[in-house]
Order: structure tokens, then C-alpha cells, then sequence
């Protein structure tokens, strides 16, 4: 997964992480599925990844405040406390966003942080190969995310419909994470009993609030740990890092 202010954007602790991630060599994936289920032609369990900084690096904490030539303190003081949550959840659009996101009034570039936005999408080093192993096995992947309508800008850079529906975007659905309801529509539209999905998500409340619910839930901190989890619940990925994918 992955601009988010105040209780509406949870902040990391400092100091912040590099995002400069090392190359390392391409990594070839087989899964072993005598794990999962299947019933009809739908394969179990379905997967529901977070978008930032679970696979898409968020330029909010370092890229953001350097744009507005400020600290990520000082940006936090002078936001809107709620401007970012409400446009996550579709309430307003991108010029209201612009109108009241700072608590002065201050205008601001809009194109311009829009564009800084576009520069910092990138993905988190070896979860585009993951996806890409899960979808070849047929497994059913789904968006769930915190995120507004540039959601559109993370796709058309990064391309992730290749691997995964962006079915459960707050923008779209109208709710947020962790509220219990998301949680619930979730499960509602997908018709399948809790203990059938696999939610991924590198924020521990969220994965907290989905194991309240029966949902099976992984905290993500980088890929290498996240194959060790799934395998863990029946996925099986073997990575042999000195082939060529």
C-alpha cells in the first residue's frame, strides 16, 4: 500500500524508511497448491492485498512534504484533519481536496503534487513477481485498499489490473479501513466465508480488525517474509533467486 493526515493517515515512526530499494536477481516462483480448495471453478482462499506500501511504494512520507519544501511534521500541523480521509472515501473531489488542504487556505500546485505523486509509485521490491505466480495459479486477487481516485494514476503507471481486481477501493465502496463495515462489504460481495480469505496489509490494526471478523489475516513487512506467511496458510512458493524468470 500504501497524503493520509492525522487519524486518517497513521503515521510510521521515525525516522523514515529509505524507499531506495536494492536490485536483486529475478526470482522464479512455482506454487505448490495441494493446499488450497476449490469449489466449482472458484479456487480458495481469495487474496486481498493492501495497495500501499504493502505492493506500491507511498510517496506521502518522504516525496510529499519535499514537494511542499517542508519536514513531514510540519506537514502534518498545517493539513486539513479530515480533507485526506474524506476524498479517500469519494465524499469530496480532487478540487475540494486542493480548496481546504491546508488549514489556512494556502493554495497550492495541484498538477504539480499530482505529478509528484505519479514519480513515487513504484513496486515494493519482488511483490510484482509474487502477484505474478499467484494470478498464473488462478488464484482470485482483489485490491483493498485506503485510497482516493488517483488510484487511476497507480494503474496507469503500474499496471496492476495484470494481476489483481481493483474491486475494494475506498473511494469506490466508501468506507475505510479498519472500520468493521469495509470489513463486512468485503466478505458480502465476495460470498465467501471469512476463513476463505487471506488479507495482507503492512498496517497491524487492519490486520487486527480482519482477524476479529474470521478473515485470515498477514501483517506484511517485506516479500520474503510475506512467501514465509503464505506458506504458512497452504501457499506454497518456492523461489530459486538464481534463475531468470
Amino acid at each position: 500500500m500504501a497524503l493520509t493526515c492525522f487519524s486518517s493517515f497513521p503515521l510510521k515512526p521515525f525516522p523514515f524508511p529509505s524507499f531506495s530499494y536494492p536490485k536483486r536477481p529475478k526470482m522464479s516462483l512455482n506454487l505448490n497448491t495441494k493446499a488450497s480448495s476449490e469449489t466449482g471453478n472458484r479456487k480458495l482462499p481469495i487474496l486481498l492485498f493492501d495497495i500501499m506500501d504493502t505492493i506500491v511504494r507511498d510517496p506521502f512520507y518522504h516525496d510529499v512534504p519535499a514537494f511542499f519544501g517542508m519536514s513531514l511534521k510540519e506537514l502534518i500541523e498545517c493539513k486539513h484533519p479530515t480533507a485526506w480521509s474524506e476524498f479517500e472515501k469519494g465524499m469530496i473531489d480532487e478540487v475540494e481536496l486542493a480548496r481546504i488542504f491546508f488549514k489556512d487556505g494556502r493554495s497550492f500546485d495541484l498538477e504539480g503534487l499530482k505529478n509528484c505523486m505519479r514519480r513515487g509509485y513504484s513496486y515494493i521490491e519482488g511483490v510484482e513477481e509474487l502477484l505474478l505466480a499467484l494470478k498464473q495459479n488462478n488464484y482470485e486477487i482483489h485490491a483493498f485498499s485506503n485510497y482516493p481516485i488517483w488510484y487511476k494514476m497507480i494503474e496507469e503507471k503500474l499496471q496492476i489490473s495484470r494481476y489483481l481486481s481493483w474491486t475494494f477501493c475506498s473511494c469506490i465502496i466508501g468506507k475505510r479501513k479498519p472500520d468493521p463495515d469495509f470489513y463486512l462489504e468485503v466478505l458480502s460481495h465476495l460470498k465467501v466465508d471469512p476463513a476463505n480469505c487471506i488479507f495482507i496489509d503492512d498496517r497491524l490494526k487492519n490486520v487486527e480488525a480482519a482477524m476479529e471478523l474470521g478473515i485470515v489475516g498477514l501483517h506484511f513487512k517485506n516479500t520474503d517474509l510475506l512467501l514465509q506467511d503464505l506458506s504458512s496458510t497452504g501457499i506454497d512458493i518456492s523461489i530459486d533467486e538464481h534463475c531468470q524468470s
